[in-house]
């Protein structure tokens, strides 16, 4: 506290220390050869350059998160280059934030509370690696929360403007997939459909909105486009209406899983998997540990078999392969497995295994690929909309630079383990070299990190800069 008392500044004190002099000189020196003026004087001096080294030569260090913040993220000091200029609306709470009121019924299958906090990272994990770091970067985010972890990292991120004017980008913070997941089984279309068709009511009256009629405008949604475009002709499994919306249509729409032939203003972003860096050092010191890991197996598959034909042939034909060969590790995940909800479980299987299948699941991406890639794992793919077709954004142009690809219905399918083997020792870790270099560009960053902490682009950074680009080149 002594240390923020203002003191006079050095001009003001010589101005004093003269006009003194002035009023009363012969004092003055008579006083200045009092000897313990004389020390008092000295003590002051050396106390002052004392002060002076501390301010200047020891600056300030900057307090360490330690803990999630419950509260709305502070926009952070780093700089933005320019690019990007997002403005985020202000949405009425029913659009977001009020439906986190009702979190236990968010989801027809799971209490989405847990999920949702800390600004849907959800529930910190302590089983994990770099537990010792300033902040834990661990979490059990659930798979279809990325709209709420976009979200908080807009509201955080250096490209933010408050000012429309200077925007080039319009984000709008709806959370659709909470929404869609808490209605699936709502009979009543238009029920199901009202809060979207209320969203486009809203964007259509605001001046900004009208400004290039929705064209600058983004959503950000956390489950697959499927879940919005509920076609007449089509089974009904619960979907609603939004990206079918004409007005919708207008806007570019970010999802984990575009619709690859009728998408054409969708964008895939990655699912969230269980990392959040609030640092480079974290994020370098995971990288660093992936490239040391061993990895005493030659592939691995994790999942569970599937209902349906096409479906579940592929599955039932990896499970049948991975369980007959000892260069296989296998984590089944049917009858309610526990070790398949257990990130640590997860990362383990992935972080032993050279190579990690990468079936189609209820759709045609998964959560698991980017499970995998955190891990330092080759994915393999079956079917190129799993990825291929899904994020241009995110990964390389060459896809056998950092994958392996087998289609579905192709003789290799039936010998995994034989093709996988035949890739040369040299080209194996060059390709997971790749796979490692690609983690930073996948991650969804600690909503809480500051820019300058941070020293990398993650999922975020890459999807905000390619989609000023895209407008750029629409607009």
């Amino acid at each position: 506290m002594l240390l923020s008392k203002k003191q006079p500044s050095a001009a003001a004190t010589q101005w004093i220390e003269k006009v003194k002099y002035h009023k009363n000189r012969d004092s003055y020196f008579k006083f200045l050869g009092n000897p313990h003026f004389r020390y008092t004087a000295f003590l002051l001096v050396f106390l002052s350059l004392w002060f002076l080294l501390q301010v200047f030569w020891f600056p300030p260090t900057k307090p360490t998160q330690t803990k999630f913040s419950t509260t709305t993220p502070k926009p952070s000091a780093g700089k933005c280059n320019g690019d990007v200029a997002v403005y985020v609306y202000n949405l009425p709470a029913e659009f977001n934030l009020g439906l986190l009121d009702d979190c236990s019924h968010l989801n027809v299958y799971t209490n989405m509370c847990p999920h949702v906090a800390n600004h849907g990272l959800g529930q910190p994990l302590d089983n994990m690696d770099l537990q010792s770091s300033d902040s834990n970067p661990w979490f059990a985010t659930h798979q279809f929360i990325a709209e709420m972890i976009f979200h908080a990292r807009v509201d955080n991120h250096p490209c933010r403007t408050w000012d429309p004017s200077k925007a080039n980008l319009f984000y709008v913070p709806f959370y659709g997939g909470l929404h869609a997941s808490s209605n699936f089984r709502e009979p009543n279309h238009a029920i199901r459909d009202a809060l979207a068709v209320r969203l486009v009511d809203f964007l259509q009256a605001q001046p900004t909105w009208r400004k290039n009629n929705g064209k600058d405008h983004f959503l950000a949604l956390g489950r697959t486009s499927w879940d919005f475009m509920r076609t007449n002709s089509g089974p009904d499994f619960g979907a609603n209406c939004l990206l079918n919306l004409p007005c919708v249509k207008n806007m570019s729409v970010l999802t984990v899983e575009r619709n690859p032939w009728k998408g054409s203003n969708q964008h895939g972003i990655p699912y969230p998997s269980y990392f959040h860096p609030s640092t480079s050092d974290q994020m370098m010191t995971w990288q660093n540990m992936m490239r040391q890991s061993n990895r005493p197996y030659l592939f691995s598959f994790i999942g569970a078999p599937r209902k349906g034909v096409g479906k579940a042939a592929i599955r039932d034909e990896m499970i049948k392969q991975c369980m007959e060969s000892t260069q296989c590790k296998i984590l089944k995940c049917d009858h309610g497995n526990p070790k398949c909800y257990n990130p640590s479980e997860i990362l383990k299987v992935m972080r032993e295994s050279r190579f990690c299948l990468q079936a189609p699941g209820d759709s045609f991406t998964r959560r698991s690929t980017f499970d995998a890639i955190l891990s330092g794992c080759i994915p393999v793919f079956f079917s190129r909309h799993t990825a291929y077709t899904q994020y241009s954004w995110f990964l390389p142009e060459e896809a056998s630079k950092y994958s392996v690809y087998m289609d579905e219905q192709s003789e290799e399918s039936k010998r995994i383990e034989e093709v996988l083997m035949k890739i040369p020792k040299e080209e194996v870790d060059t390709m997971r070299a790749t796979v490692i270099d690609m983690i930073p560009r996948l991650t969804y960053a600690h909503p809480n990190a500051s820019h300058s902490d941070l020293g990398f682009e993650d999922a975020v950074d890459v999807a905000l800069q390619a989609l000023a680009q895209h407008v750029r080149d629409k607009v």
